[in-house]
């Protein structure tokens, strides 16, 4: 204070009017902040698919922005209401209201922030962009832990299959908590539903190696984690799943953005190449180095598959996207590191070809899909 006193506000009214008005300024502020999220997370439902909300609405970044609105309205309001009279006077805590200044200063400058930031963030490349590096981080974890391990799981018959009492999406399992249960009981258990997939109580869901009382298949079902909605999380299918919604939902007539739909072949043709070296089972390994817990992966095969059904059906009568699709084809067969893949991919390529040349009527078109010319794509 005695540095910058004109900074510090010792007059009541000045003080008082000067709080009222930050308050109501970023009480506007916020209600215009929430109004255009609400705008863009609309927009983005329409455009490119509701699967990308999640991924909007959990950006930290926005939640700290319009955390520092809801600290600095309740701060003020603090200040405002804990002027009282002091005997026959009033105290105004100048330097408090100082501070409301300087937090209010911040306020604003998070507001430019926050615009230019979410701006960004609903263009539909930096979704993609977004979507993209977290999924193939995702793959690369798995794949690291899975080469971490040995895939020595010996036999697999004479299990006993059991029902699992749940009803959700399925999305994981409490791997130590499972483990100590495995070698309590000295079994093993093999895990065949994969992340993502909706389980229907009385569904068969797990195997023990060895018969297990009632107890322990209870405790072994409370290891598996179930929701009632599709979560995230590190669930990489997922990601392969929103950006083939977000590419077909471009070639929509409503939207009609091919641009786009090639830009989320290149992403998935990116994934596939890292899901590829992914193993179908991955296990879980006790205190001791032994393989206790083996579960499903969702093969190559069956994602790739689904993919390409789906632009198969919905871009079937565009030139380039069945040009891109093509390319990315060729391109996996090219690297895929074994036969069993090479395989699926050939038949996806010998679909494909069927959709162009049942679907495109021009023999030019054909022929250029056909040849290695290069499209500004």
């Amino acid at each position: 204070m005695k540095i910058a006193p004109s900074l510090v506000i010792n007059n009541l009214d000045t003080a008082q009017i000067l709080l009222s008005t930050l308050i109501s300024g970023l009480i506007s502020l916020v209600i215009f902040s929430f109004s255009m999220v609400m705008v863009l997370l609309n927009q983005a439902s329409s455009n490119f698919s509701p699967r990308v909300l999640p991924e909007i609405i959990s950006n930290q970044k926005h939640q700290v922005v319009l955390g520092i609105y809801m600290a600095t309205i309740l701060y003020m309001i603090f200040i405002l209401v804990s002027i009282e009279p002091t005997g026959s006077a009033y105290q105004t805590p100048g330097f408090a209201v100082l501070i409301g200044i300087i937090l209010t200063v911040v306020c604003l400058g998070s507001f430019i922030y926050f615009i230019h930031h979410i701006s960004q963030s609903i263009q539909v490349g930096n979704i993609l962009t977004s979507i993209h590096e977290r999924t193939k981080n995702t793959i690369l974890k798995t794949i690291k832990e899975q080469n971490a391990v040995s895939a020595d799981f010996n036999g697999r018959d004479n299990y006993t299959d059991v029902k699992i009492n749940k009803t959700g999406y399925f999305y994981g399992v409490l791997e130590n908590e499972l483990l100590e249960i495995c070698k309590e009981h000295n079994t093993k258990v093999i895990v065949h539903i994969f992340k993502g997939q909706f389980i229907v109580s009385g569904t068969n869901s797990f195997l023990t190696e060895t018969p297990v009382t009632p107890e322990v298949r209870e405790k072994i079902m409370n290891t598996l984690l179930f929701n009632n909605e599709e979560l995230v999380g590190e669930n990489d299918v997922y990601g392969f799943r929103q950006i083939s919604e977000i590419g077909i939902k471009a070639m929509s007539p409503g939207i009609n953005d091919p641009g786009t739909a090639l830009s989320s072949i290149d992403c998935l043709t990116s994934l596939f190449v890292s899901y590829m070296d992914k193993r179908e089972r991955y296990y879980l390994t006790d205190d001791n180095g032994k393989n206790r817990v083996e579960i499903k992966n969702i093969k190559f095969s069956e994602i790739l598959y689904n993919v390409m059904t789906s632009y198969r059906i919905y871009c079937k009568h565009d030139t380039l996207v069945m040009k891109k699709l093509l390319d990315m084809l060729n391109t996996l067969a090219t690297i895929a590191p074994n036969s069993l893949l090479r395989e699926a991919i050939h038949l996806e390529i010998a679909q494909l070809k069927l959709v162009i040349n049942t679907h495109i009527d021009n023999e030019r078109d054909v022929s250029k899909i056909e040849t290695d010319f290069v499209s500004w794509s």
